[in-house]
């Protein structure tokens, strides 16, 4: 029998007034479960019980708050095989992966836990003789998020933890398409012991649900990770609305890893294929860019070639899957237009972009490297969010950076160098948030900040102590002594 999720409000899962498929792109014949699509009377009816679930919870004692989120982070990570199996059918990313996610968030849900009781302020003396001034944060009060599908439990849990520890409470939409991850960890920590309304999930369409808790008067703050497009819609909704909300959106990529002369050549090639082309790409830190000196280009491009040949790309879940397949229909639809929108540019298809069949149905490609681009053409302009690199040849590091910090974009960027002069110069001078040096441009920590500059993100950052930013105001009282 499919499994039927159904929406959290005011602390009673409750049927939607339609129900959605949620398929495994692995092989589109299974359902993975149906889940409730909400309207915008659940909104309402969520913020009702969020806004009356708030002055309770925001004064709540810290160690209730810390219970609660180191029970739901002990289940998760105790189930973190299962809910990394759950995640790796709906959304396609591997078995690996899934769990590997699953444990991220359990990690963030025992960090946030911590942070209940690291909660401070400061007192200083004022300048006026007599005088004390106190300054403390508060939590800004109910909280709308609306998340992606790409990471469908840890965006979901860097997101709710944070709100959550700080006295906030919640409404949260999910992405349509991967709806189950989101579920199981709202389920989680609700049976961890929220107090009802605490804690509200509404899923369905975000022209619907996403809509009206940008529109609800009764939610202060909004955080989003997506589209620029759609976060550029958030921000604009966010600071229409009577009373205006707090914004935080975490958007695209076009990020870059730089390729020096002196690289060691496998590290290089490791950092390349792992950032650019695992998850099937699907990463808004993917390092789409590869801006290669033309001292080691051929080689590298020779040997990155070689790497993706040896690639496994299958069903999430069988052992020996590198790569499995692209989310949905209308993604691989992006992909394979990219693909033939760079062939038309003049771009070198090197190895990849092919259709794959499987035994069972489902949205199989090609990694894609493209060579012989520059950063002009739409490949290296516009974010694909698939398998597709491209590599751009430059003659100095010089070039390398100015090209680098060539892009409306500004997540995360890469070098790989064994010149310490170098690595010290492209880290001050990189116009991105995260920085990586021999590393994958993807791939980061839970506790500490992630974010970017320029059209990446807006708002203050994410993770780690530096939420609190976000999800908390300061308040600053004067007492005469």
């Amino acid at each position: 029998m499919t499994f039927i999720g159904k929406n959290l409000i005011g602390g009673e899962w409750k049927a939607g007034a339609n129900e959605g498929k949620d398929v495994n792109p692995s092989n589109t014949n299974e359902v993975v479960g149906t889940y409730a699509q909400g309207a915008a009377a659940d909104v309402d009816a969520a913020v009702d019980a969020a806004k009356a679930a708030f002055p309770a919870w925001s004064r709540s004692n810290p160690q209730v708050r810390y219970e609660i989120l180191k029970k739901a982070s002990d289940e998760v990570l105790a189930r973190r095989e299962e809910l990394g199996t759950l995640l790796s059918r709906e959304e396609g990313k591997t078995k690996a992966e899934g769990i590997g996610e699953a444990t991220r968030a359990g990690q963030i849900l025992a960090f946030f836990a911590g942070e209940t009781v690291r909660f401070g302020g400061e007192s200083v003396p004022s300048i006026r003789p007599n005088i004390g001034v106190e300054m403390t944060r508060e939590p800004v009060g109910v909280v709308g998020m609306i998340t992606p599908w790409n990471f469908p439990i840890a965006i979901p849990a860097w997101k709710m933890a944070p709100a959550l520890a700080y006295g906030n409470c919640v409404v949260i939409k999910p992405a349509d398409l991967t709806p189950g991850s989101a579920w199981a960890l709202v389920d989680i920590l609700q049976r961890a012991g929220l107090p009802n309304g605490v804690l509200n999930l509404v899923m369905g369409r975000g022209s619907v649900v996403g809509q009206r808790i940008l529109e609800h008067p009764g939610i202060s703050a909004i955080t989003f990770t997506g589209s620029v497009g759609t976060g550029r819609n958030v921000a604009a909704a966010a600071i229409a609305s009577r009373p205006m909300k707090k914004v935080q959106l975490e958007m695209g990529g076009k990020n870059p890893l730089v390729v020096l002369d002196d690289a060691d050549l496998a590290i290089a090639v490791e950092c390349a294929v792992n950032g650019a082309f695992f998850s099937t790409g699907q990463r808004c830190t993917a390092s789409s860019r590869l801006i290669v000196q033309e001292g080691i280009h051929d080689k590298f491009v020779a040997a990155v070639v070689e790497r993706l040949k040896a690639l496994k790309v299958d069903d999430a879940l069988k052992a020996g899957t590198d790569i499995g397949p692209v989310v949905d229909a209308s993604q691989l639809k992006t992909d394979l237009d990219y693909i033939d929108i760079a062939k038309k540019e003049g771009a070198k298809l090197a190895w990849g972009g092919e259709l794959l069949n499987r035994e069972t149905p489902g949205f199989y490609l090609q990694p894609a490297l493209f060579t012989e681009t520059t950063n002009a053409m739409r490949i290296s302009r516009e974010e694909v969010f698939g398998p597709v690199a491209n590599v751009i040849r430059v003659k100095t590091y010089d070039e390398a950076l100015a090209v680098a910090n060539d892009t409306e974009f500004g997540l995360s960027a890469g070098i790989c160098t064994t010149s310490l002069k170098h690595a010290t110069h492209f880290k001050r001078n990189s116009e991105a948030g995260m920085v990586m040096v021999n590393l994958p441009t993807a791939g980061v920590d839970y506790h500490v900040p992630f974010g970017g500059r320029k059209g990446s993100s807006y708002g203050s950052r994410e993770q780690g102590s530096y939420a609190r930013e976000f999800f908390t105001t300061v308040k600053t009282a004067y007492t005469l002594a």
